[in-house]
Formats: structure tokens, C-alpha cells, sequence
């Protein structure tokens, strides 16, 4: 009898604790696959193998790309160059951000952080852009607060004593930047200090102080800290710029790429604001600036997809060498160019990318400079101009022996001690050669170019996809 009272009050204990919901079962997402949400312009890269290297004679005897098979996983590619107008939400959204911090320290610099109770004065005045609904007084005013008015982390941050971490900036109030119609005086001083000068003004246009505008974020440094097991994870917190980065395209590389002996004042001048060029492809941006927008991307994104309630996405990056060829490949195996070749030209005698063409006739392809970003035929994956218009910045550092050190399974070398960052696909100014899917080219860290621009990619969550599985 006492053995079948234990058995008997063990199975009690067990069906009257927890949910019944799983009827008893694991709970699991079984007979269910992920779909990830299609990043927009973006294409999806099925991974694969390929035969990475020169498919052909290395006419210029480099001996930097030996043929070598390696395998990629799936992912997602911009399917064209970023372009102006890409690249200006960016430095649009860094001005606004310096502007609104700036904003709200004047505020509480004029104002000590009291929010004005007068609506009428408020709306004119730079109180309309005070830090969002806490101060510094917060630890001294909470208790007369109303209690619903009180979320159980804004408690918390009190008891710990840090009244900066309730400060947040309001994103909400609208920008002008239209002297009519500046708040107050403090607002005006703000504004105007984030032009340049008046006497270096020309033509009568105010201009933006652009080295104002500056970057600052945090990466993990994730490799390094696997490595390094059991170290703090702070040692691998790496903040690259603490000062900012400064994110503005260069757009004098226009005519310092070329000296005075050749006149490309007028790119100079239009090409990275002006709208006639906004879906052109960005130039003047450095290795650092391409990694800078990879992180605001994903900061931008995410910040939508909390305030939707939704599911974070994974990041935003630079392609590495190995998947920037296997994707310009499209597939065809052995091929010189994305479009397969062996020749620069279709069965019409219509040349197939932007480049540098019969020595020299730079207007033989359709344009003297670069064009827009979904320009020419794409290739098989959906991918625009792989081949010239601008040559792209890729994650991975240059060495002319990387093939031969690196895994094949998705080869990446970054060395960050090394500033040389290969660059791939050719440009608007380059001739055939370096348009070759296998030929490799390699530009400083810091260097701003007219000719070299980047795309993006993301990686593919979930049940992986292979283009070439032999079973298939």
C-alpha cells in the first residue's frame, strides 16, 4: 500500500505543476521552418561552392589569386551600389542626432532641466527640444510624480542613482532650419553653429560644417573574445572612433584624383547632393565610413523593428572577399565577368559595364563618369553593376597570399592591423582587366576615391540554401 501511495502522489506533483498547454509534450516549433523577412533592395545569395580565383591567364602575372575551392553560406546582397541618396539619409539622420543632443543641453543649460508648464511660451522656445520627460531633478521631484506616470525601470535607474540614464533625446519635435522660423535665440545659436562661417560662405549659400558631422558607435569584437575564453567581455568592446568618425563623402576626390590638368569641378560640385545624381552610386567614402554606415544600417532598422514590437534583425556588413566573388559570379562557374564572357560585349556589339574602354574612349559605354546604380544587365542573382561603375570596398584585408592561409569554408582574412582593404569589380575608370569576377585590387583603410564605392549584405537566418547540392 505504501508504494502505491508514493507512485500515486508523484504523479499528482507532476500534472498539477506548470501549463497544460503542451499536453505533456516538448515544446517546439517541429514541422516549422523560418522565413526571414526579405531585407529591402536587397537579393538573396544561395550559398554554395565555387572555384574562387583566376578562371583565366593572369595577364598582368599578379600570382595573387591562385585557384582554390571554398564553400559560402547563404546571404543577402544589395542589389545595387549604395547610392547618393542612400548615403544622405545617413549623414541626414547623424546631423539631426548631433543637432537634437545639442539641443537639449542647451536647454537644460538655459532652463536647468525643467520642463516649462506654459504651452504658449514652450512651443517658441527651445524647451520645445528639452531632454524627453526626465531631468536631473528626477531623483528629487520622483516622489511627487504620479505614480502611473512611474514605469518600474525608471525606479530602478533612481535607486541606482543615475540620472543620466533617464535622459533621452526627443526625436519627436521637428527640425527647421529656416531662420524665420527659429524658436528663440538659444535654438538660432545651436543652428548656426553647425555652419560654416559666413565669410567662408561663396555665392550666398550657407554650408554645412560637415566635419561636425561624426559617428561614434561600439562593436564586439567576437572572434577575438571566442578566442580568448574566459576573458571580461568588456576587454572586447571596441569603440574605433571616441572622438567620432567623421561620415561626410569626400567630394573633392573629384579633382584630387586627377590633379588640375583635368576639369571635374562640376562632379565636385553637384554630384553627392544634387538630386539629379541621387541614384547614382556614393564615392568618397573610406573604408571606415563604408564600415560606419554597415552599423548605422542596422541601428536604423532595428530602431523601427522595437518600435513595432517586432524581432531585431542580425547586422548589416561589408561582404568578405570570397562572397563578394561568389555572388558577382552568378552562379556560372568558371566565368570571367558576371555576365560570363569571355568579351566586354553582347551579341549587338553593346558594351556589357562602365569602364574604360578601346584605350581610352571613356563615352564608348554609355557614360563618361559613373551611372546609375541599376544600370546594364544584372547577373543571375539580381545583382547590378558587379562589374565597373565603381570598384566596392569587401571586408577582407589584402595579402597576396591569403588564398593559400585561409579556410574554405567561408574564407575571411581581416587583419586589423593591416590598412590595405581589397577592393573588387572595376570601375568607370579602369580597364577590362580589372573587371574580371577574379581580379583582386586593394586601396588604404582611410582613402576616399571617385571610383570606389560598396554594398551591403546580410546574413541568411535559418534552414540554409545551396545552389549546387549534387542531390538536387
Amino acid at each position: 500500500m505504501k508504494k502505491i501511495f508514493l507512485i500515486t502522489l508523484v504523479i499528482a506533483f507532476v500534472t498539477s505543476c506548470g501549463s497544460n498547454d503542451n499536453k505533456g509534450e516538448l515544446v517546439g516549433v517541429k514541422g516549422k521552418k523560418w522565413h526571414p523577412e526579405k531585407p529591402y533592395g536587397m537579393s538573396l545569395v544561395p550559398g554554395g561552392a565555387f572555384i574562387m580565383g583566376k578562371s583565366d591567364d593572369d595577364i598582368a602575372d599578379v600570382q595573387d589569386a591562385p585557384t582554390k575551392t571554398v564553400s559560402v553560406r547563404s546571404f543577402y546582397m544589395d542589389e545595387t551600389e549604395i547610392t547618393n541618396s542612400e548615403y544622405r539619409q545617413f549623414v541626414n539622420w547623424v546631423r539631426d542626432s548631433i543637432i537634437r543632443l545639442e539641443l537639449a543641453k542647451k536647454d537644460f543649460e538655459v532652463n536647468g532641466g525643467e520642463k516649462s508648464t506654459d504651452t504658449d511660451n514652450n512651443q517658441n522656445s527651445i524647451n520645445t527640444y528639452a531632454y524627453k520627460q526626465y531631468s536631473f531633478e528626477y531623483l528629487e521631484d520622483i516622489a511627487n510624480q504620479a505614480e502611473e506616470d512611474i514605469s518600474g525601470y525608471q525606479k530602478y535607474l533612481s535607486e541606482k542613482n543615475n540620472p543620466e540614464d533617464l535622459l533621452t533625446i526627443n526625436n519627436d519635435v521637428e527640425l527647421t532650419f529656416d531662420r524665420e522660423e527659429y524658436a528663440d535665440e538659444h535654438y538660432a545659436e545651436v543652428i548656426e553653429g553647425m555652419f560654416l562661417p559666413e565669410k567662408q560662405w561663396y555665392n550666398g549659400q550657407r554650408t554645412w560644417d560637415v566635419k561636425k558631422f561624426r559617428f561614434d558607435f561600439t562593436y564586439f569584437d567576437i572572434q577575438a573574445a571566442a578566442i580568448d575564453k574566459g576573458a571580461p567581455r568588456t576587454k572586447y568592446l571596441k569603440k574605433p572612433h571616441p572622438k567620432g568618425l567623421q561620415i561626410y563623402p569626400d567630394t573633392t576626390v573629384w579633382i584630387r584624383d586627377y590633379g588640375e590638368m583635368s576639369n571635374n569641378n562640376p562632379m565636385h560640385n553637384d554630384y553627392f547632393w544634387h538630386e539629379a545624381y541621387g541614384d547614382y552610386p556614393v564615392v568618397g567614402v573610406s573604408w571606415k565610413q563604408a564600415q560606419a554606415f554597415c552599423q548605422w544600417r542596422t541601428i536604423n532598422k532595428n530602431t523601427y523593428k522595437k518600435s513595432k514590437g517586432k524581432q531585431f534583425v542580425n547586422s548589416f556588413r561589408l561582404p568578405s572577399e570570397a562572397e563578394w566573388e561568389y555572388a558577382a559570379r552568378g552562379g556560372l562557374q568558371g566565368a570571367s565577368y558576371p555576365w560570363g564572357g569571355p568579351y566586354t560585349k553582347d551579341d549587338r556589339g553593346c558594351f556589357m559595364a562602365n569602364f574604360k574602354p578601346l584605350r581610352g574612349n571613356y563615352s564608348a559605354d554609355k557614360a563618361l563618369y559613373t551611372v546609375e546604380a541599376d544600370e546594364f544587365e544584372p547577373n543571375n542573382y539580381n545583382l547590378y553593376n558587379m562589374a565597373g561603375n565603381v570598384a566596392e570596398w569587401t571586408m577582407s584585408s589584402y595579402n597576396s597570399s591569403s588564398y593559400d592561409f585561409t579556410n574554405s569554408l567561408n574564407p575571411s582574412f581581416n587583419d586589423k592591423d593591416n590598412v590595405r582593404k581589397v577592393v573588387r569589380g572595376g570601375s568607370w575608370k579602369d580597364v577590362a582587366y580589372y573587371l574580371q569576377v577574379s581580379s583582386r585590387d586593394h586601396e588604404v583603410d582611410s582613402m576616399q576615391r571617385s571610383y570606389i564605392g560598396f554594398r551591403t549584405v546580410q546574413d541568411y537566418m535559418g534552414t540554409d540554401l545551396t545552389t549546387n547540392d549534387p542531390t538536387n
